[in-house]
């Protein structure tokens, strides 16, 4: 796979006064490329922000080995910082100062010569549609403007690794759309991004490959063709019309939808079904599943249902 960005080796975290709960991670094993977008899905506390602390040399692992970039979390911190930004999920800009200040302060933190630091910031200012917002007190933001000034900061950076932790959560569709270009561009410049999120039509926008954890274990990992070919039922068919539904038991599962069924099905099974529905004159369309679809079956839930926190959401 060429060079590793990230490479976490049976990491295992399980936090101080847990009780005897399930680990926030279990035994996960994880290759990240260099280079790309690299997305990770998991449900409200299924570990993600866990693992993106360990990473960030922020959280201690409880066992295991996790390098980034060659270097191991345990005993080269300061090397790993040196090269890597961060937007963390709960983390807030500093209230005292400007948009503009946050952005150029932080630059100018990581060494940045002043002309590129300001060049840098201007650059992200424009590219989130935060220049009106220049000179505003960060205290007196939206929650909204608050992540965006976070990711114009760390998206402005010349960190090799970026580390995104649900970048786009509390923004509008326009403002979710800006941070995509912004992690595109930073893509395009071959610096590796790790984005995790809930969001399944944003890492399938973004993601060249994508891991699904749940309950701390790594369940699905690939580039989206793959994670498909490894389920049971990679395609769906939507029939509606006049049918009943032990007309199509044999296909795959079913599941009912306004005005017909969703079949999930296998790929001879699926075109057989589309080519039977036709000759009955029923409206058929056929394709592969959805990221939902696929999430939704090896999980058992949507992703968007929460079981009770793990340690994780009580310590982060």
């Amino acid at each position: 796979m060429g060079d590793l960005a990230l490479s976490a080796q049976h990491v295992t975290k399980v936090y101080p006064g847990s009780g005897g709960g399930p680990p926030a991670l279990a035994d996960l094993s994880l290759d990240i490329p260099t280079g790309g977008i690299y997305g990770l899905i998991g449900r409200n506390g299924a570990g993600k922000t866990t693992f993106v602390r360990i990473s960030a040399t922020q959280l201690a692992l409880t066992s295991g080995t996790l390098t980034v970039l060659g270097h191991d979390v345990r005993t080269e911190e300061r090397a790993i910082r040196a090269r890597i930004a961060c937007v963390p999920q709960e983390s807030r800009p500093l209230y005292f100062l400007t948009v503009e200040e946050v952005v150029h302060l932080y630059l100018k933190m990581r060494g940045l010569p002043p002309a590129d630091a300001r060049r840098r910031t201007e650059a992200a200012l424009a590219e989130l549609s935060l220049t009106e917002y220049r000179r505003r007190l960060v205290n007196r933001l939206s929650g909204g403007l608050r992540r965006r000034t976070l990711c114009a900061m760390v998206l402005a950076s010349d960190a090799d690794v970026l580390f995104l932790d649900e970048p786009t959560t509390g923004l509008d569709p326009v403002a979710r759309r800006e941070v995509w270009q912004a992690v595109r561009r930073a893509s395009r410049e071959h610096r590796t991004v790790l984005l995790t999120t809930h969001y399944l039509d944003e890492v399938e926008a973004l993601s060249g490959r994508l891991a699904l954890i749940e309950q701390g274990r790594l369940r699905l990992e690939g580039t989206p063709t793959e994670l498909r070919d490894r389920v049971r039922f990679p395609y769906r068919v939507t029939v509606r019309g006049d049918v009943r539904r032990e007309a199509l038991a044999s296909y795959g599962r079913i599941a009912p939808i306004d005005g017909g069924y969703l079949v999930f099905a296998r790929e001879a099974e699926a075109r057989e079904l589309t080519r039977w529905g036709l000759e009955r004159g029923l409206r058929l369309s056929m394709g592969p599943v959805s990221l939902e679809d696929i999430f939704l079956e090896v999980v058992g839930k949507p992703i968007d249902v929460d079981d009770a926190p793990l340690a994780e959401e009580a310590e982060a």
